[in-house]
């Protein structure tokens, strides 16, 4: 009896003390879950647009990827520096004194410690004074009205402390899609098969294997010799074999290209600091943590701490580098590694559209020409890491693509309201995935998912009704790219005249696979050919001829313009003269072939890029 009397005694006061936790409730008008490379895009540009924004992240850190996970590494985009991400880097060339002093390592153009990135995005968030960052709070589950979204539950991973946020617009930034998954919208996670998506990429069928994770650790060079790490557990240095031409034993591996420094010099970083993230027998590894919980991730993953202490043991004790261990003062961590592991994969959401690897290799012939909403751009291969699972097919590595730009529908759910998603978490193809999933891009989708809460909050209107080309303009405004254009910079007189006629199809670009930085050329130089033009006009205003030339003239130029403005030639001829002159064409030789950055710098003041609206899928609207 007396057992008993005490056991209630505990519950009940256990009871109480539950009871009594205060339970923090806050109100904010844009809230985003996560403050990943693309959270905290997304918080900054949408409070530089006056609204509250409200980031949750449940590390000390901000960045995601690029310093919680430790890959603080840019792949791609070198030579288109949009928005948020260009600031950034601007940043880290500021600090570190240019940009050959962040081309340390051969992965990258740019790397910079963790800390350091950290810090940056901490500067920038408080700057704005519209943001708010919270810190230690671990994501619950959404709050949903209905099919609406309006908030979130969290709870403070030191205390358990609750906290619920009401918002407006809430954006899924999440490292893995959380949120998504909470609020029970539809999404693959794995690989879809051909039959779905007509890729011609995967033709193995559907299956649930996603990319293996790395748990990331930083090498620091201490300029003497160090003490080994402890010996892991179940150390056996056949496990690294064929890393690097320094240790290959094992001939039937595949060769390595690589020695045992150039190994390391792939992750180098400013400061003799190295990035441990390699994928050839070191320490990437397959565990499917996605759909558990966070004490089963949390379990889980300590086998990918262990890969990373063993590959860390092995470069101290066999391969000899003894002044190198694990950097002291880079992670707030008691192993001294990444605050989590580096994610390449995660849920894809089912949007209002998904993008297709067709619509990368040939945006401008498939029947979606969803390039004409263009909202993000990247160059980067598509990458997928699968040598740690040996039933993942195998021939997905660099899977040859041009430059491409990301479309706004991937950013948007289907049957829900007031809610967008970003990151890793976009309504993409497996295939895609393996390239969207970068950091230049991922940090492109989470400055427009800012732009797109403030713009639907002030226009009073669901993501999936705004107006595509109001938030193309926006991020053009935002110094972001619409257009996956590699010759034609943000330095460039007529750059956004060029990004605007390039997303209505009137002149096309031409992409080209390069390996690493792939990229498409809208040729500014270059003529205008007359089908080329009239593929796209002829869809707007199939009933008006242009010329049956080869090349449009600048005539051709003022016909065009008049039929925009709805006012005859004749009216607007010494107009058009004027408008040339004033933004600073020359030879104005009306009978002379007009180029392709002539004809898109004067169409721009007739107002082409609305005139040729499209909707969320790519279809011109009516005018």
């Amino acid at each position: 009896m007396k057992k008993h009397l005490l056991l209630f005694t505990y519950l009940l006061s256990f009871q109480l003390t539950q009871s009594q936790t205060p339970v923090v409730h806050l109100q904010t008008e844009v809230l985003v879950i996560g403050g990943t490379a693309s959270g905290i895009s997304a918080g900054i540009q949408s409070a530089r647009l006056g609204v509250n924004t409200l980031v949750v992240e449940e590390t000390p850190w901000l960045g995601g990827m690029l310093t919680s996970a430790g890959v603080p590494a840019f792949d791609g985009n070198n030579a288109m520096p949009a928005g948020l991400f260009g600031e950034f880097r601007q940043h880290l060339y500021d600090y570190y004194g240019g940009a050959n002093a962040v081309s340390t390592g051969w992965v990258s153009n740019t790397l910079f410690e963790p800390h350091i990135g950290d810090s940056i995005f901490k500067s920038m968030a408080r700057n704005e004074k519209y943001l708010t960052v919270k810190y230690h709070y671990q994501f619950k589950n959404i709050i949903k009205n209905g099919n609406s979204i309006i908030g979130a539950e969290f709870y403070d991973i030191n205390t358990g402390t609750p906290l619920v946020v009401k918002a407006k617009m809430v954006i899924d930034a999440t490292e893995l899609g959380d949120a998504l998954a909470s609020a029970k919208v539809p999404y693959d996670l794995g690989m879809e098969s051909n039959d779905i998506t007509g890729e011609q990429v995967n033709l193995a069928g559907a299956n649930d294997i996603i990319q293996d994770i790395t748990y990331v650790g930083i090498l620091k060079d201490y300029g003497s010799p160090q003490p080994l790490i402890a010996r892991p557990t179940n150390y056996d240095s056949t496990e690294f074999d064929g890393s690097n031409t320094s240790f290959y034993k094992d001939t039937n591996r595949k060769r390595p290209s690589v020695d045992a420094k150039k190994m390391l010099e792939y992750g180098k970083l400013p400061n003799n600091k190295y990035m441990l993230n390699w994928p050839i027998y070191g320490n990437d590894i397959y565990l499917n943590v996605v759909e558990k919980t966070p004490k089963q991730r949390e379990e889980l993953l300590e086998q990918a701490k262990q890969q990373t202490l063993r590959f860390v043991y092995f470069i101290q004790k066999d391969l000899g580098f003894k002044n190198l261990s694990l950097a002291d003062d880079e992670f707030p961590t008691k192993d001294k590694l990444a605050l989590y592991p580096y994610h390449r994969e995660s849920r894809r959401m089912h949007g209002m559209v998904r993008m297709l690897v067709q619509h990368i290799s040939k945006p401008f012939d498939t029947p979606q020409p969803l390039y004409t909403t263009g909202i993000a751009v990247g160059d980067y291969p598509v990458d997928h890491h699968h040598k740690k699972n040996s039933v993942a097919p195998q021939h997905l590595e660099f899977f040859p693509v041009p430059s491409f730009n990301i479309p706004l529908g991937a950013l948007i759910p289907k049957d829900v309201r007031n809610f967008i998603v970003a990151e890793k978490s976009i309504s993409v193809s497996n295939i895609v995935n393996g390239t969207t999933r970068l950091q230049p891009c991922v940090m492109q989708i989470g400055q427009a998912s800012g732009l797109l809460a403030v713009l639907s909050i002030k226009n009073k209107v669901d993501p999936k009704n705004i107006s595509v080309r109001q938030v193309q303009h926006a991020l053009l405004d935002a110094n972001g790219y619409i257009m996956p254009y590699k010759d034609v910079t943000q330095k460039d007189r007529y750059f956004k005249a060029i990004q605007k006629i390039g997303a209505t199809g009137l002149l096309r670009g031409v992409g080209v696979p390069t390996g690493w930085a792939n990229a498409t050329y809208f040729n500014p130089n270059e003529r205008v050919k007359s089908d080329e033009f009239n593929t796209s006009w002829t869809k707007k205003f199939p009933d008006l001829k242009l010329s049956q030339t080869n090349e449009l003239s600048i005539l051709d130029a003022i016909f065009i313009a008049s039929h925009l403005s709805k006012r005859p030639i004749k009216i607007i001829n010494n107009e058009f003269e004027q408008k040339w002159k004033s933004i600073g064409l020359e030879n104005y030789d009306l009978q002379r072939p007009i180029l392709r950055y002539e004809l898109a710098a004067i169409l721009d003041q007739y107002n082409v890029f609305n005139i040729f609206d499209v909707d969320i899928y790519g279809n011109f609207t009516k005018w």
